[in-house]
């Protein structure tokens, strides 16, 4: 009996293991989310037929509907589960709250337009694109409004995807895989691996997906993940993840991981080049450029920790369980 209970109970930190934990956190969001959306579309029954029937224009409106209010159910969610289940703090999800959280966020926004402004610049330059319009919409839907409503989907997927992927599941997976026989900085490198290998798979099933665009995002996952492991809060990696595709589809007309959300876009465009550089049909992510962009992108978030936080390390308390962490990842720099 004593063993079946600590299969399942972990004594010392008087809480349920991982695994178990994991699916407590699934089946409970899969219930929020679903009750949510009922309740909104209950609401809003004739939501889509604000459009007028313009097919894309609907999808891109309701795909920015599910993706917020997922998030306000994954929220949800956190608060409740961490309060039971995982038994820590919401700010324990990467919402350390401050001035640092802010700049981090911004530096975020200011990086991921920086780096597909150069991928744009350098597609240009090399003939690889052709621009065939400005401020291009969807069907008889104005530009302001389908611009709008592409900038919401796009905030409420880099919440939902940055606090799944990172705040979630990295920091329960380096919990559970710190084990006393090597030090928690080994536990937060795999969770960071595993997490991001994960996050590549999640995009498996997107049109015009391939291994090469699979393999790619998996290197975009460890990017995205960098900012997090390394200032154990989000803001960095969803700033940076919201104007990398923001920039790339909706201002530069490029595919977004395969989908067709560069419908509504600043500049169109018609894509030319080799595929093995440019990405395709599926986007720069899927190609040597955007493996290139990643690169300079990790270094320059080294760069902005070294300067804004007076070093460059693993956050270490990230894989210990709430009762034991203590102050170190929360580094208080000059503001």
């Amino acid at each position: 009996m004593t063993r079946i209970k600590w299969f399942f109970w972990n004594t010392d930190e008087q809480r349920l293991r991982f695994l178990l934990r994991l699916v407590v956190f699934a089946l409970f969001l899969a219930v929020i989310v679903a009750a949510v959306q009922a309740f909104i579309y209950f609401l809003l029954p004739g939501i889509s037929d604000v459009l007028h029937d313009e097919m894309v224009a609907k999808d891109l409106a309701l795909s920015a509907i599910s993706e917020n209010i997922s998030v306000m159910a994954l929220l949800l969610t956190l608060v409740i589960i961490g309060r039971f289940v995982d038994k820590r703090p919401f700010s324990d999800y990467g919402f350390r709250m401050g001035k640092q959280w802010l700049w981090d966020f911004v530096f975020g926004l200011f990086l991921g337009s920086l780096l597909m402004i150069g991928i744009f610049s350098t597609e240009y330059a090399l003939g690889w694109v052709q621009i065939v319009g400005f401020l291009h919409s969807p069907g008889s839907i104005s530009f302001i409004p389908a611009i709008f409503i592409a900038l919401i989907l796009f905030i409420g997927g880099a919440f939902l995807e940055e606090i799944m992927t990172r705040g979630y599941l990295l920091h329960n997976l380096a919990e559970g895989l710190n084990f006393k026989f090597w030090r928690p900085v080994v536990a937060l490198f795999l969770a960071w691996l595993i997490s991001s290998s994960l996050f590549g798979l999640m995009h498996l099933g997107n049109p015009n997906a391939s291994t090469v665009s699979t393999a790619n995002l998996m290197m975009a996952g460890l990017f995205l993940g960098l900012g997090y492991i390394l200032t154990n809060n989000l803001a960095l990696p969803i700033g940076l993840h919201l104007a990398w595709n923001f920039f790339q589809g909706n201002v530069f007309g490029f595919p977004v991981s395969g989908t067709s959300f560069n419908s509504v876009t600043f500049i169109a465009i018609e894509q030319k080049g080799p595929e093995m550089w440019t990405g395709g049909a599926f986007g720069p992510e899927a190609g040597l450029i955007g493996l290139i962009a990643i690169g300079v992108g990790a270094l320059l978030i080294l760069g902005w920790v070294k300067w804004r936080y007076g070093r460059v390390q693993f956050q270490t308390s990230i894989p210990l369980p709430p009762p034991q962490k203590t102050s170190e990842a929360a580094i208080a720099p000059e503001v």
